[in-house]
């Protein structure tokens, strides 16, 4: 995995406090574990308003925490006053999700001055340790404030 170089030194308060920022971020309740240069580490506590009927975590929420996950890991690569935005993901579905928790990680693939590509892994995790249970492929849009 490539070693990244984020060009703001602010990256870690800037991508957490943007996205923690968001409505539906703070709907879901998930919390940064981790933050580096191309990579971040969202955890999600289970809640059950985020399950379907069956007690497993919903299929669309896990989606969305691949968005946040690798949206978050491209944004720590932005320069000062640029903000990126999702302009496509395709979501696998590998394995049904329940568990404690869900925890997802992001990764850049690929930076670039107004498209990132980066992905996201989902693990649910219960007593018995950490399961994959999604992927996901994300195109971001680097977009400069103002």
């Amino acid at each position: 995995m490539p070693t990244w170089q984020a060009p703001n030194p602010d990256f870690a308060a800037v991508v957490t406090g943007a996205v923690l920022s968001m409505p539906a971020a703070r709907h879901l309740g998930f919390e940064f574990a981790r933050i580096a240069p191309g990579e971040t580490e969202i955890v999600q506590p289970f809640r059950t308003e985020l399950t379907q009927h069956n007690g497993f975590f919903q299929g669309g929420m896990l989606g969305s925490l691949a968005d946040f996950a690798a949206g978050s890991a491209a944004g720590t690569l932005l320069q000062p006053g640029w903000v990126n935005m999702t302009i496509d993901y395709t979501v696998k579905i590998l394995a049904a999700a329940n568990g404690l928790r869900v925890i997802a990680r992001g990764r850049v693939l690929k930076p670039g001055a107004l498209i990132t590509s980066a992905a996201a892994d989902v693990y649910s995790v219960d007593n018995e340790g950490e399961t994959l249970c999604a992927t996901a492929l994300v195109t971001m849009r680097n977009v400069r404030l103002g």
